[in-house]
């Protein structure tokens, strides 16, 4: 799998948010970019997930010598970000049965297992609007995680996660992502990015 960013930039209205990134992400790699809240990091992330569109240059995927079309990309991708919502009427077990309705499981983990690695198994019937901004992100980052995709994006992964589910979230990483593209956003919270190999800072691209 690789992503690669050519001349890539991104305006709204007429503020450039970012701009001439040139940028190749390969499989198996770990990349943090940093930068502080409100520099750009949620719109990149966007713009690599195939979310938004470059307004200059071009993003490529590819998988081998097989160009992706970036509207088909989600297929290959998982994302877990604060301001991303899941469905509140319903139970933990069922936004597992959800989302594993159009994802894959990784390497034959059954919904139990899944619900298991959550650490959130006390509260399963408990519909999501009543679970803490912490319980909710361990949610989103265990489905992110946990499914079968090439690309992990994750934004500011451990927002209003306490110590231990911190650790919770670096050894599922460590154990569920060895061999996935992981892309991290962060104000610069080591914890969140500290396996990456590659540091990248937006700003660069002002």
């Amino acid at each position: 799998m690789k992503i690669e960013l050519q001349k890539a930039g991104k305006k709204f209205f007429r503020e450039w948010i970012f701009r001439h990134v040139d940028l190749i992400l390969e499989s198996s790699e770990k990349v943090a970019i940093l930068g502080p809240n409100g520099s750009g990091k949620s719109t990149f992330l966007q713009m690599l997930s195939g979310a938004l569109i470059p307004t200059e240059g071009k993003a490529i995927y590819s998988i081998g010598d097989n160009v992706i079309d970036p509207s088909m990309i989600f297929k290959e991708l998982t994302i877990a970000a604060p301001y991303l919502e899941l469905i509140d009427e319903f139970s933990l077990d069922e936004l597992i049965l959800f989302h594993f309705s159009f994802k894959r499981p990784f390497q034959g983990l059954t919904n139990e297992d899944i619900l298991q690695l959550t650490g959130l198994s006390a509260s399963r019937n408990k519909m999501f609007k009543y679970y803490s901004s912490g319980m909710k992100q361990r949610v989103k980052l265990a489905l992110a995680l946990l499914s079968d995709t090439r690309i992990v994006l994750l934004d500011e992964p451990c927002s209003n996660l306490d110590a231990i589910a911190i650790q919770w979230y670096k050894n599922l990483v460590s154990e569920y992502a060895k061999n996935k593209m992981v892309i991290v956003c962060s104000n610069n919270q080591k914890d969140e990015f500290e396996f990456c190999q590659r540091q990248l800072n937006v700003q660069d691209w002002k």
